[in-house]
């Protein structure tokens, strides 16, 4: 029974900060002076409406080229007027596909007070800029080995960007995804919503959608009220087409907060309705005539089924047609109700486990969370662990272990594998003097045999009997002959000595 009692309260409290996060859900609105998108991206003179573009970029119907696949390239492209919302949401759909393994330098999305540059040392705008700027880099400037990265710095207009650390001094977080060479366009969904920055990142690898991973969420983010959108790239020594097929902006206003509407229409006068109706009702009376002249003239044309009087199922859908059409439409919606309340979901269960996790910490007496202003015991929620980062610690761990299990596993195979070396050395010890021995005599014999040599080669020549003499004639050995002999033995010692060093060449390999 108790366990029934938690498993009620359980899915209580689920469903409680399931409505909670429903009912906080902001109202989203298309902004499309703030947006661009195929087809007719750009018109026939070239411009993109709304927006301005510059340096290497370039505008077509279906994207814009940022920056070319060619050395030391930059362009940039910026929103003409400033927002008028405060909190918004941007997806941008691209692509950054080069020849080569590394690419460079890469694109940046851009929230500025002010237009950037269309050629600047920040891949591809303005350095010190007053904003957001959150950087797709694919070049590895500080040789770390993290790159393509996706990092998110705020400027107030008095810091440089660090290019040798690329930027990661600076950074309020980031994270490390490839999105060089997809089979399918990459996204990044953008979200600036009551002070909170969130990143969504799709790697490409799928056509669906909704594949979006969290890639970094910063608390407690100011940013300027009004400012310009834009997108530049840069390319250096190597280099990428960094095409943007999409740009799609929404401004989002809290729940009982709706956008202020457009004008209203100016009302007509009844007498101008009267006059309306009035000309509306003789034009469908001249048209059923003209349909009636156009049939007794037609007779044969009466019956076809094209003409909507004669078979109107042709033109108008049945009711079980529409009723079939309105419940794929329900279930359509259920089903896009259900992702969103599914990724709703996973927020709730990562706020609880922050939550318990602080509650953790303050149960077993540990260090309290830091304050970064605000009422005393307010605690700052932005400044604890978050979910991605504890499973990227575990998973460092995990590599860490396998990593020693590795190492010492080769450590035991090269000690017991030297253990056999010595024992094999051990075992053929008699042999291996042997031959040593053999080669030293073989070396002495033939010092010898020199000596005596040179010895009978001055006695000749000064006319006296060889040192030692000979005692019987016939068993004397020319010279010639001896000089061949010792030829021969070198040949074979020589043979012998290379055969037996690659044979231990050989033997080693094994090892």
């Amino acid at each position: 029974m108790a366990a029934e009692v938690r498993w009620l309260c359980f899915v209580a409290l689920i469903a409680f900060d399931i409505c909670l996060v429903l009912a906080s859900a902001p109202f989203k609105r298309f902004e499309y002076k703030y947006s661009f998108k195929p087809p007719y991206l750009a018109q026939k003179d070239g411009t993109v409406p709304f927006w301005e573009y510059g340096g290497n970029a370039i505008a077509s119907a279906e994207n814009v080229r940022i920056a070319p696949s060619l050395r030391s390239q930059k362009g940039a492209i910026w929103t003409k007027a400033k927002t008028n919302f405060d909190w918004w949401e941007v997806d941008v759909l691209f692509r950054v596909t080069g020849r080569g393994r590394i690419g460079a330098d890469g694109l940046a999305f851009w929230y500025t007070e002010t237009k950037g540059a269309y050629d600047g040392p920040v891949f591809g705008s303005s350095d010190k800029w007053v904003g957001l700027g959150i950087f797709f880099d694919s070049f590895d400037n500080d040789n770390k080995h993290n790159n393509p990265y996706i990092m998110a710095i705020v400027n107030d207009g008095t810091k440089e960007f660090d290019h040798q650390n690329d930027g990661t001094t600076q950074l309020l977080a980031g994270c490390l995804r490839d999105f060089r060479n997809k089979p399918f366009p990459t996204r990044a969904r953008i979200e600036y919503y009551m002070n909170t920055l969130t990143v969504l990142f799709h790697s490409g690898m799928t056509n669906n959608e909704q594949d979006m991973e969290v890639c970094l969420r910063v608390d407690n983010v100011v940013l300027p009220k009004t400012g310009h959108f834009g997108l530049s790239a840069a390319t250096g020594g190597l280099a990428d087409d960094h095409d943007v097929l999409h740009f799609l902006t929404s401004s989002l206003h809290p729940p009982g907060q709706a956008p202020t509407a457009a004008p209203a229409a100016p009302r007509v006068s009844e007498e101008e309705q009267r006059k309306l109706s009035q000309e509306y009702a003789d034009y469908q009376r001249k048209l059923d005539m003209q349909k009636e002249e156009y049939r007794r003239e037609h007779p044969e044309a009466a019956g076809r089924p094209q003409d909507p009087d004669a078979d109107p199922d042709v033109w108008f859908e049945s009711d079980s047609q529409r009723e079939l059409r309105q419940i794929f439409t329900g279930q359509s919606q259920m089903f896009e109700s259900l992702r969103e309340l599914s990724r709703k979901l996973d927020e709730v269960v990562g706020r609880q486990e922050r939550a318990l996790s602080l509650l953790g910490q303050l149960g077993t007496g540990g260090p309290a969370p830091q304050q970064l202003g605000g009422a005393p015991g307010q605690v700052q929620v932005g400044d604890t662990i978050r979910r991605h980062e504890v499973d990227a610690i575990l998973n460092n761990q995990n590599t860490i272990l396998s990593t020693a299990r590795e190492l010492r596993t080769f450590i035991m195979e090269v000690h017991s594998r030297a253990d056999a070396i010595l024992q094999a050395q051990g075992k053929g010890t008699g042999q291996g003097a042997g031959a040593a021995f053999d080669l030293h005599t073989l070396a002495g014999e033939l010092r010898d045999g020199l000596n005596a040599l040179k010895r009978d080669a001055a006695a000749q020549r000064t006319g006296g009997p060889p040192a030692g003499g000979c005692p019987d004639p016939p068993s004397c050995v020319p010279p010639t002959v001896f000089l061949i002999a010792v030829v021969v033995q070198l040949v074979i010692i020589l043979g012998y000595s290379m055969y037996r060093d690659s044979r231990e060449a050989q033997a080693k390999k094994f090892y």
